[in-house]
């Protein structure tokens, strides 16, 4: 993890392990049982995989609830339809996979709780695609059960925001305070193996100073898995996008900061390199000579009448920082993103009531 910097213009390195808000203890930390990276068994894929193991249980006497349909093509809607269905071996299906899923998350967060890293963690919020769903629910309610019944003294809770929406939100507690002073709102970038998500946040501040009325007023996604473009032209795509909304939000009168917060899986350096966990995205950027920082202040080098500001971090911790106006009351506090992989960040709280 980077070392803790400030730049002469009081805005956080990349990286950064010091932020207004919060520090951030640990991210990426990569854990392995045996040769198995540890997050894979508490990926979105791991959960289909237990869905296939009780379905082909139920093959061997020729009948399967879901028919020729393959598991990785049920969409979570459907899923959490047979969950409160009439088809009641359907639903013992789901509820079987949803068990065996708990264990293993479970299993993982253990793990991670036994850690110096993670250490004292009193609260783990669980974001990523996989808890936009009823299953996803009961799997982090059924894990945080097996892990009390083990006496570890800590709450488990799905992340308050849409998953979606927590990668884009939590990029204002990368901004200094002074930022929110004269502006409502700013740009946030959310960029995953599958998906490049842009959207102009309000900060709503003056509702509540702590930003938990913070929401994203307009978003743009680009779904840059379909399309296999260059990292040239996946840059160009991005500030395009950027750019689009920038001319949006003046538009409707917005005060858009000079910030620009991005979410980037990966071992995000103080110079806005990536140095590793970037293999998913469209060519290198893992490479010396690639810089996303950089390239987007070139592309765009002022928001209004003010030179443009951005600063990069690790994906699960930016969608971990959506979570801070509701951790105030402990002081230190985990996040673990279930999606193509397992995301994890640790925080301690500089503001919170944990703190005194």
């Amino acid at each position: 993890m980077a070392e803790e910097t400030i730049t002469a213009t009081g805005i956080a390195a990349h990286g950064a392990s010091r932020l207004p808000w919060v520090e951030v203890d640990s991210f990426n930390l990569e854990l392995k049982d045996e040769e198995e990276f540890l997050g894979d068994r508490a990926s979105k894929g791991a959960f289909r995989e237990a869905l296939e193991k009780w379905r082909k249980a139920l093959r061997k006497s020729g009948e399967d609830p879901f028919g020729k349909e393959l598991s990785e093509d049920l969409s979570k809607k459907e899923l959490d339809a047979v969950l409160g269905g009439d088809d009641t071996e359907a639903s013992v299906v789901v509820h079987s996979a949803i068990e065996d899923f708990a264990q293993e998350l479970a299993h993982v967060t253990r793990r991670f709780l036994k850690t110096k890293a993670w250490d004292k963690t009193e609260r783990i919020v669980v974001g990523g695609g996989f808890r936009d769903s009823r299953l996803g629910e009961l799997a982090i309610a059924r894990a945080e059960i097996l892990l009390k019944a083990e006496n570890f003294k800590v709450e488990m809770l799905p992340i308050h925001c849409h998953p979606d929406d927590a990668g884009l939100i939590g990029a204002l507690c990368l901004a200094p305070s002074w930022i929110f002073e004269a502006h409502d709102s700013i740009l946030a970038v959310d960029i995953g193996g599958t998906n490049i998500r842009c959207g102009v946040v309000e900060t709503r501040s003056k509702k509540a100073p702590d930003l938990s009325k913070a929401c994203v007023w307009k978003f743009e996604i680009w779904r840059h898995a379909d399309d296999e473009p260059s990292r040239e032209n996946a840059v160009k795509r991005l500030v395009k996008m950027l750019k689009e909304l920038i001319t949006k939000a003046e538009d409707a009168g917005f005060k858009l900061a000079p910030f620009i917060g991005i979410a980037c899986p990966g071992v995000i350096e103080s110079d806005g390199s990536i140095e590793t966990g970037a293999q998913n995205l469209p060519g290198n950027w893992e490479s010396s000579k690639f810089n996303l920082p950089v390239s987007l202040v070139e592309a765009i080098p002022r928001i209004g009448e003010n030179d443009t500001a951005v600063v990069m971090h690790n994906d699960a911790v930016v969608q971990g920082l959506s979570e801070v106006p509701f951790m105030q009351d402990v002081k230190r506090c985990g996040v673990l993103t279930i999606g193509t992989g397992l995301g994890n960040a640790r925080f301690t709280n500089r503001n919170g009531k944990g703190e005194r």
